[in-house]
Formats: structure tokens, sequence, C-alpha cells
């Protein structure tokens, strides 16, 4: 009678768990490719720790609290290291429905992964989403990197007046001595007419003209 019973029981699981049955997920590790010369064998211990998880994370799920390691089934295990599971519920002899457990993985991923030194790329559920790395908080706060941006702008913009300040003060105190210059220049300046040097008319302190002057002007006074 226990044979009987045993041989059932066998038969409704296999019945269950196939390749590609409505509710089962496929599960395939790359162990050797994780963790190389520290890669561990695959055993039914291992297949335990898996069934283990995979019934914890289901606990997680509302209304499947009393999900137990034995709800758990894996068929088609080959040496590379790939198989099917899917879980089920024994009051009425049928699986679970996948969305259920997509989302019971989805939310202890990282458990499972670390439960087998693995990730999300070594220990691939091919029906199953990876999950997104939740987000890292940076080390400096986002307003302090924000105030020390504008904080520079300001510097800059300040550096960029007080230099433009100074320019224009040297043009000024450049121009009125380049004024002069210019005018001493036109002053010392000789021009010829007719091939004889005349000098410039002085504008400054005035000429005389010989032609106008009277004759007490043109005697030298004693």
């Amino acid at each position: 009678m226990l044979c009987l019973l045993f041989f059932l029981v066998t038969a409704i699981h296999a019945e269950l768990c196939q390749p590609d049955a409505e509710n089962a997920f496929k599960v395939r590790l790359s162990i050797r490719t994780a963790l190389g010369d520290k890669a561990y064998a695959w055993d039914t211990n291992e297949e335990y720790l898996f069934k283990a998880m995979v019934a914890f994370s289901m606990r997680k799920v509302p209304n499947r609290e009393t999900t137990e390691i034995s709800h758990v089934l894996l068929c088609n295990v080959t040496q590379r290291v790939s198989f099917w599971f899917v879980v089920t519920d024994p009051s009425k002899n049928h699986t679970l429905p996948a969305v259920e457990i997509q989302s019971a993985i989805r939310m202890n991923r990282n458990r499972i992964n670390n439960a087998f030194f693995l990730n999300d790329q070594t220990l691939e559920f091919l029906k199953i989403p990876s999950t997104l790395a939740p987000p890292t908080d940076p080390s400096v706060p986002i307003w302090i990197i924000i105030f020390s941006v504008i904080f520079c702008i300001v510097i800059v913009a300040v550096l960029l007046l007080i230099l433009s300040g100074i320019r224009q003060r040297r043009r000024k105190s450049k121009g009125p001595s380049e004024v002069d210059d210019t005018e001493d220049k036109c002053e010392n300046m000789i021009t010829i007419e007719n091939g004889i040097p005349c000098d410039p008319l002085d504008t400054k302190g005035g000429h005389i003209n010989d032609a106008f002057m009277t004759e007490d002007e043109r005697l030298t006074p004693l």
C-alpha cells in the first residue's frame, strides 16, 4: 500500500512539473563561470537549499504563508545545472499561478542569489526579469554639490568684473599721456617748403611775423 501511494504521488508530481508546463519556470546556473576554482558541485543538498529559498519567498506572499519545502518540485535536472520547478498547492492538487511565483522571486531575488554566491547573470530565472539594483545614495548630499557649483560661478563672475575694471583704469591712465606725446611730436616736427626747412607755427607761445613789425619793434632796445 505504501509503495502504491509513493508511486501515485510521484506520478502526480511528474505530471505537474514538466518542461514548458503551465506555471513552470526554468532555472539555469553558471557556477563555474561565477566562482571558477571555488565552484561547488550541484547535488541534492543544493536542490534542497533551492527549494527552501523558493518556499521562503512564497511565504512572503499574502495567503501563501503555509508554503512548505515539499511544495516546491524540481524536474529535468541536467549536469550543466539547469532544471524546471513549480510550486504546488496540495489542498487543490495543482500548481500556484505563475504571477505569484514571479512576484515572490523578484521580491527576494537578492536573498536567493546570495544563498548560492551568484548574481542575476549566473543564476537565471528565464521567465522572470532581473531585478534592478537599488539606487545608491551619493556620499555627498546633492544640495552641497549644487551650492558648490553656484558658489564657483559667483566667484568666477566677481573675478571677471575685477579684471575688467583694472583694464579700464589702465586704459584711462594711458590716454592723456599718449595725447601729450603726440602734441610734443607735432611741435618738434620741421616742415620743408621749396627745399627750405621751416619751423612750425608755435600754436602755444605764438609766432611773430617780421613783415608786420614796426620800426621801433625791429630795433633792439639798448
